[in-house]
C-alpha cells in the first residue's frame, strides 16, 4: 500500500482481525467491520470471505487465496464479479494431484495416505474429494483425519496412529493457525507431510507446492487502491494465482529418514536446511 501512495496513519487507517481459523470469530469480525464502516474489507480464504459477505452487500471486499470463487458462490463470474466481492483465488484444489505426484517421489513407498481436514469448512471438503480422486489414481488407500477445530487435532492422530505412510494436510485458516501443533503431531507419527503454503514448511513441515501468499497480498493491494480511488469490484475481475511455489524442508526430511532426490532438488524453488 505504501507503495501505492497510502501511508498508515495518515492518509488510510488499517483495522487489522485475526479470526483464529474460527468461522464464529469471524462472523463477529465482519459484523464489527461493518459496525465501524469501513470502506472495504480484505480477508483470507474462503470461510472469512463468506462471512463478510454475509455481513454486508454495500461494502467492497477484497478476498485473497479463494479456493474457487464461483463455485463457493463469491462471485458470478471471474470476469464479471457482478457484486461487492473481487480479488485472486489460490486454485488449491487443482493442485491437489500435483502435491501428490512430488511426495510420492520423495516417499516411494507410498500406499495409504491420511489427509487432515477441517470439515467445517465446505472448501476445505472441495479439496478433499480432489485429493481422494487424485489418490485413487495413484492407487493410495485413503482414511480422513477429520477436524472442526484445534483441540481436535491430537485425538484425530491418535486415532489413525500407525494407519498411513504420509500426510495430506489440507490449507484452510484452523490447520494454517495450527501448524506448529500439526507438525509437531505428524514428526512424532513418523509422517511426511504435503502443504499448500511454505509457512506451513517454515514451521516443520516436510514440501508444500501451491501459489505464494506473499505474492498473493501484494496483488490484492492493488484492489484496495482502486477501490479506495472510486472503483467498483463489480467491474475488477477476479484474477488467478501466477507465482507457484515448491518448497521443501531438507532438515525435516533427514528426521524422518527421507532422502529427497537430487532432481526434485533441482527443482525446488526454496530448500530449507
Amino acid at each position: 500500500m505504501s507503495e501505492l501512495g497510502w501511508i498508515e496513519g495518515r492518509t488510510v487507517a488499517i483495522e487489522v482481525r485475526w479470526a483464529e481459523g474460527r468461522s464464529d470469530h469471524a462472523a463477529e469480525i465482519a459484523a464489527d467491520f461493518v459496525r465501524l464502516k469501513v470502506d472495504v474489507v480484505v480477508t483470507t480464504g474462503t470461510p472469512t470471505t463468506l462471512a463478510a459477505k454475509q455481513a454486508t452487500a454495500v461494502i467492497p471486499i477484497v478476498f485473497v487465496a479463494a479456493s474457487d470463487p464461483v463455485a463457493d458462490n463469491l462471485v458470478a463470474s471471474l470476469a464479471r464479479p457482478g457484486g461487492n466481492l473481487t480479488g485472486l483465488s489460490n486454485q488449491t484444489r487443482d493442485l491437489a494431484g500435483k502435491r501428490l505426484e512430488l511426495l510420492r517421489e520423495v516417499v516411494p513407498g507410498l500406499r495409504r495416505l491420511a489427509i487432515l481436514v477441517n470439515v467445517g469448512n465446505s472448501a476445505a471438503v472441495a479439496e478433499m474429494g480432489e485429493v481422494q480422486a487424485a489418490a485413487g489414481t495413484l492407487g493410495l488407500a485413503v482414511a480422513t483425519l477429520e477436524i472442526r477445530r484445534a483441540g481436535d487435532i491430537a485425538p484425530a492422530f491418535e486415532a489413525h496412529k500407525g494407519h498411513a505412510d504420509a500426510l495430506y494436510v489440507q490449507g484452510d485458516l484452523l490447520t494454517i493457525a495450527n501448524r506448529i501443533a500439526i507438525n509437531t503431531w505428524a514428526l512424532g507419527a513418523r509422517l511426511p507431510t504435503t502443504y499448500a503454503f511454505r509457512e506451513d514448511v517454515e514451521a516443520g513441515g516436510l514440501m508444500s507446492y501451491g501459489t505464494s501468499l506473499p505474492d498473493l497480498y501484494r496483488r490484492a493491494a492493488d484492489y484496495v487502491d482502486k477501490i479506495l480511488r472510486g472503483a467498483k469490484p463489480a467491474d475488477l475481475p477476479v484474477e488467478q494465482p501466477t507465482k507457484f511455489d515448491l518448497v521443501i524442508n531438507l532438515t525435516t526430511a533427514r528426521a524422518l529418514g527421507l532422502t529427497v532426490p537430487p532432481t526434485l532438488l533441482a527443482r525446488a524453488d526454496e530448500v530449507i536446511e
